[in-house]
């Protein structure tokens, strides 16, 4: 890409017109390395991803309202996510944590009044949680009014669906399932993670496609599990970016963020259904305000 056009695609608006109110539902932030600690789990080096930086991106989508989810790069120092929502103000941000069995329940009182909402489990490399946790930790979170965000490979789907089934409370699944090869919507495994969203305690983000789609944008082959999820729960679908796209093993490492929103025009058919993801389904979530 040459500089003329860098240029113009930072200057480029979505072709989506968000409402007032829309939320971008998992972003990270990474902070400078003499600040905050990267952890030795953590396969390569995150980039740069600071609060101005992303303001900045807010303004061009036109969105007003953010998820802060713990990177896998922080394991469990969660100091810079919680830097980062305290300088973006209760109103604009929530958080996403990871703790482990250590923490005390005065930590997550004072977690829960500082805007967490949510306790991540990646079970992808660079994950300090395990499996077997996940039922105590799950009930334990439930009891405060969080929910268990989890992220997986999908082709496992069939072989977790009873434990997820057994959660307690609201489980949130990342990117589409995170099938790290796309499979069709009729494949077996998708239809089990159509039956989970069926329950009414799991929710789906629509975000990542580029991780894993074997196609350019707008993401065919994940965009077909994406349409059917949305027809399936409409009520429980969620919009993320996942910005700054810190995955060293994405299939497209460096996507572009106009597309990442405009990609719902493409998903998502009716305009009432796109405002109700953006808007009405993060603010019953997270806890927002109306707007």
């Amino acid at each position: 890409m040459s500089g003329n056009q860098e240029v113009a695609s930072a200057l480029r608006l979505p072709k989506l017109k968000t409402p007032k109110g829309a939320c971008d539902c998992h972003i990270h932030f990474y902070g400078p390395p003499e600040q905050y600690t990267i952890a030795p789990t953590r396969p390569g080096t995150p980039p740069l991803a600071t609060v101005e930086a992303y303001r900045a991106l807010m303004q061009r989508w036109g969105t007003e309202r953010v998820v802060v989810v713990q990177p896998s790069a922080y394991a469990l120092d969660n100091s810079c996510t919680m830097d980062a929502m305290a300088a973006l103000g209760p109103d604009v941000a929530r958080g996403v944590v990871v703790v482990d069995d250590s923490v005390s329940d005065d930590e997550l009182e004072a977690f829960t009044k500082a805007g967490v909402r949510g306790l991540r489990y990646f079970m992808m490399p660079g994950g300090v949680l395990p499996w077997e946790s996940l039922p105590r930790m799950a009930a334990r979170v439930h009891e405060i009014g969080w929910h268990i965000q989890l992220q997986f490979d999908g082709a496992q789907m069939l072989d977790r669906v009873e434990t997820i089934r057994a959660l307690p409370g609201t489980v949130v699944i990342d990117h589409n399932g995170k099938f790290l090869d796309p499979v069709s919507p009729s494949d077996r495994r998708f239809l089990a993670y159509l039956d989970m969203l069926e329950t009414g305690r799991v929710w789906n983000k629509l975000a990542g496609p580029y991780e894993t789609s074997k196609q350019a944008y707008p993401y065919g082959d994940v965009g077909a599990m994406a349409r059917a999820l949305v027809r399936t729960a409409p009520d429980r679908m969620l919009w993320a970016s996942n910005w700054p796209h810190p995955n060293p093993f994405a299939r497209q490492k460096n996507p572009d963020n106009i597309e990442l929103l405009d990609v719902l025009l493409e998903w998502v058919e009716e305009d009432a259904v796109r405002d109700r993801i953006l808007v009405d389904n993060p603010a019953e979530l997270y806890g927002f305000p109306k707007p």
